[in-house]
């Protein structure tokens, strides 16, 4: 069977970034721990195409093990494809460094701007079972969730999540000093007001369009002088988590 032109381009760049991440990796860190099974980067692939194609892990073995081109990229015959089971328990060990290179390489492919924006909102997993929470041992039930915003494209840049909601300023300086080379600008809202976050990126060469919290009349004075146009733009974000939680 043939693969649409612009999904086995998706899948070659995703087969060349989880080697080169694998490679740069002393020890395997997805497949078997104790070193059976399929290589790192061949689960790590099947992972990007099942959340590309928002298919399930039954579906993404049972597409991808007819697809001629796939199996070629990814060195397994037919039949040689791991279980859906197998493919399951490796997508827990998968380190969000190697998620965070992925979102990375997507967002370039969106041809993004020079302007970001940055905010925080919770996901809630109450949609997930008890028996599934029982049995993967994990009881979390909300995530603070901090990214970083294209507002040309609306593509998420970065990503910071966490069960600990820690304070915006903390978890905002994280994301925002990562992508000091992708922006020239940052949009952030009060909860972001912190001096030393504002010096910083300007001694990286971005511009921080961060509100002051009011406690003097000064504060009303620095407010008045950002750029109403970039700061309006901060809107982005709430669009682009809108659209997540969709």
């Amino acid at each position: 069977m043939n693969v649409p032109e612009v999904l086995f381009c998706f899948v070659k760049q995703a087969a060349s970034l989880a080697q080169k991440r694998c490679a740069a990796s002393p020890t395997p860190v997805v497949s078997d721990p104790v070193g059976h099974g399929f290589a790192d980067w061949k689960h790590l692939t099947l992972h990007f195409l099942r959340i590309h194609m928002d298919a399930t892990y039954r579906e993404i073995v049972d597409w991808a093990s007819e697809m001629d081109r796939v199996r070629a990229i990814l060195q397994l015959a037919r039949t040689a494809f791991p279980a859906p089971s197998t493919l399951w328990r490796s997508f827990e060990r998968v380190p969000t460094r190697v998620w965070r290179q992925l979102l990375d390489r997507s967002a370039a492919a969106c041809d993004p701007g020079e302007h970001g924006a940055v905010d925080a909102t919770f996901f809630d997993r109450q949609a997930a079972s008890s028996h599934y929470l029982d049995r993967s041992d994990r009881h979390i039930r909300t995530l603070k969730t901090t990214a970083l915003i294209d507002t040309d494209s609306c593509a998420v840049l970065d990503v910071h999540c966490s069960a600990h909601w820690s304070h915006d300023t903390q978890v905002g300086r994280q994301v925002a000093l990562r992508n000091t080379d992708e922006i020239e600008s940052l949009a952030g809202d009060k909860g972001y007001d912190d001096q030393s976050l504002r010096d910083t990126l300007r001694s990286e060469g971005v511009r921080p369009l961060i509100k002051h919290r009011v406690f003097a009349h000064y504060d009303h004075a620095h407010n008045a002088r950002l750029d109403s146009g970039l700061y309006g733009q901060r809107w982005m974000a709430e669009t682009a988590f809108s659209a997540i939680k969709e």
